[in-house]
């Protein structure tokens, strides 16, 4: 073959290359797909993600404070977050708009100071890094992993950094980044949603009244309606109720009332029980060496039982757990206050996978119980969702609870017991307590329709009323909440998780496109070997940096040759 006729052949296929590169192009700009490759499905967003992002007829703007100058693992994080916003942009028609914006760019101090103001009122958390330097000098720097969602005129505050103690900086990253999917469509379905369902606290029962559960309520207040219903026996006290939450009740229940609750479940309506079986007055430890824990009579055991969960009537004791002031001064001397463990008050670390408790912030229970989950109906799931360390014991009620042993170190060998039940998740279809046995002053009322069967739906029942209990300062006459979570004795301790628990409960309880299931995915940890990486950090900048020169050059060298071998006469 002449030389002509080659070049043209070559031109011609330079040519069709092109073409084809071109064509590709076209098709590209009307058709777009992404391969997902990665084991987790990491750049594959949930069904029920597509669902509510098709619906939204307006424009949504995010305003990521996240960039600049970043360490590896937050760099990761915000790039992740760019990534998750254009899956979601192309799958909502060009809805989505974002920008990503460094609130540390401005050179002068008492700007930068304002503007963090500003982010923190708005309700982003900033997280203050230690940033060590390849110089191992150490940096300090305060930033914000979270954004501010816009949706017509409703503004919501996204925060994608997890903090759970028990993990490491590494793990909590990964859980963020796990996490931003729901965090992202969380906060659309906040501010997108016409109508919210309805969630009422129970009262009438000496139930926490509206101070004591007033954090809880404005967090929950973002996703639903909230009200306050006394029950009182009136048949239709429930109705038009998606939900009810029963917080702490202090005094039994009448049959009526117990009732009423049950007809509201067979319904389908969800219940999120928070119920102390045993009373421990605390502040009269502050005056006594010693307090009893007596068993309250709710008369609500045998309701809790038929739909397969007991409140034992027991204190756990749990070596994880919150601190309390003691006096440690000796007899006669100026009082000393000094930090010590209480082992009523478990601290709980959760590491389940379940979406609910899934990279939840640690948490803080008073006098929690043990419970057991009863029964053999093959129609209900039980799922356990938070539980006690593996060094926990627990005493049956009644029993004297004293303060004095503080100032002894426990014994590791008694705390024998692992991972007691604090509350679980119930699901599926529940028998009627009131099957043969409706109260007389009901059954004489034809109308009201009486069911034996719920219909499919969930409760959690929780052994401690005090995971929703803020407290309450009073000034004056007026009374104010603290936010959830802050703690007695020590007001820079702050668990975060009770707030958590709360919101995420209500929101899978109430969750009809399963959204929160997105939390369970899991991205796995991959970490590198900082051993490894100290050692042969040499070998592997020379592998990256100078093998593949190498391996252009002899390349070269060798098409050449080829080249000439090819073209050269005789």
């Amino acid at each position: 073959m002449s030389r002509r006729k080659i070049k043209r052949q070559n031109i011609v296929q330079l040519v069709l290359i092109f073409a084809i590169i071109a064509l590709l192009n076209v098709i590209s700009s009307f058709v777009f797909h992404r391969f997902d490759l990665t084991t987790e499905g990491c750049f594959t967003i949930n069904p029920a993600t597509k669902e509510i992002l098709k619906s939204i007829d307006d424009v949504v703007y995010v305003k990521v404070y996240l960039e600049g100058d970043l360490p590896v693992g937050f760099k990761r994080l915000r790039n992740s977050i760019q990534e998750m916003l254009d899956e979601f942009r192309n799958n909502t028609k060009a809805n989505i708009e974002y920008e990503f914006i460094d609130p540390s760019e401005n050179s002068d101090k008492k700007t930068r100071k304002e503007i963090y103001t500003q982010l923190y009122n708005k309700g982003l958390n900033p997280t203050n890094l230690e940033d060590k330097g390849s110089d191992g000098a150490i940096t300090q720097k305060i930033i914000f992993p979270a954004a501010l969602l816009t949706f017509r005129n409703e503004e919501v505050p996204v925060n994608f950094l997890k903090n759970n103690p028990s993990l490491s900086s590494e793990q909590n990253l990964n859980n963020s980044v796990q996490d931003i999917e729901y965090a992202l469509i969380d906060a659309i379905k906040k501010a997108s949603t016409k109508e919210k369902k309805k969630v009422a606290f129970i009262e009438g029962h000496g139930e926490l009244d509206k101070y004591q559960t007033e954090d809880a309520a404005m967090a929950l207040s973002e996703y639903y309606a909230m009200k306050r219903i006394k029950i009182g026996g009136q048949l239709k006290s429930l109705d038009n109720v998606d939900a009810i939450i029963v917080a702490q009740p202090d005094s039994g229940f009448a049959e009526a009332d117990k009732y009423i609750i049950d007809q509201f479940i067979m319904r389908g309506g969800k219940v999120l029980w928070l119920i102390d079986n045993i009373r421990v007055e605390m502040d009269s430890l502050s005056n006594a060496a010693s307090t009893m824990a007596m068993i309250k009579e709710l008369n609500l055991n045998d309701q809790l039982f038929k739909y397969g969960a007991r409140i034992n009537m027991d204190i756990i004791q749990d070596l994880q757990c919150a601190q309390i002031p003691i006096n440690t001064a000796l007899a006669g001397a100026q009082t000393k206050w000094t930090p010590a463990p209480w082992p009523y008050f478990p601290v709980i670390f959760s590491l389940s996978k379940h979406p609910i408790t899934k990279s939840l912030d640690v948490l803080k229970t008073e006098f929690p119980s043990s419970i057991d989950t009863v029964g053999q109906d093959v129609r209900i799931k039980k799922t356990i969702l938070l539980t006690s360390s593996k060094y926990s014991k627990c005493f049956s009620a009644p029993v004297t609870i004293r303060i004095d042993g503080l100032k002894k170190k426990p014994d590791i060998r008694q705390f024998a017991s692992q991972n007691l039940p604090i509350a679980v998740l119930l699901e599926g279809t529940f028998s009627s307590l009131f099957n043969n046995r409706i109260p007389p002053a009901i059954v004489e009322n034809k109308d009201i329709g009486f069911k034996s069967e719920s219909k499919p739906t969930k409760m959690i029942v929780v052994s401690d009323g005090d995971v929703i209990r803020n407290l309450v300062r009073k000034t004056g006459d007026k009374s104010y909440a603290i936010p959830l979570g802050t703690d007695k004795w020590f007001s820079k301790i702050f668990y975060a998780g009770n707030k958590q628990f709360i919101v995420n409960s209500m929101n899978y309880l109430l969750d009809d496109k399963g959204t929160i299931a997105i939390r369970s995915r899991e991205v796995e940890l991959r970490i590198l070997d900082k051993d490894k990486i100290s050692e042969q950090r040499f070998l592997w900048q020379f592998v990256n940096t100078v093998v593949p020169i190498l391996l252009v050059i002899l390349f070269g060298i060798w098409f050449a040759y080829r080249r000439r071998r090819k073209y050269t006469k005789g």
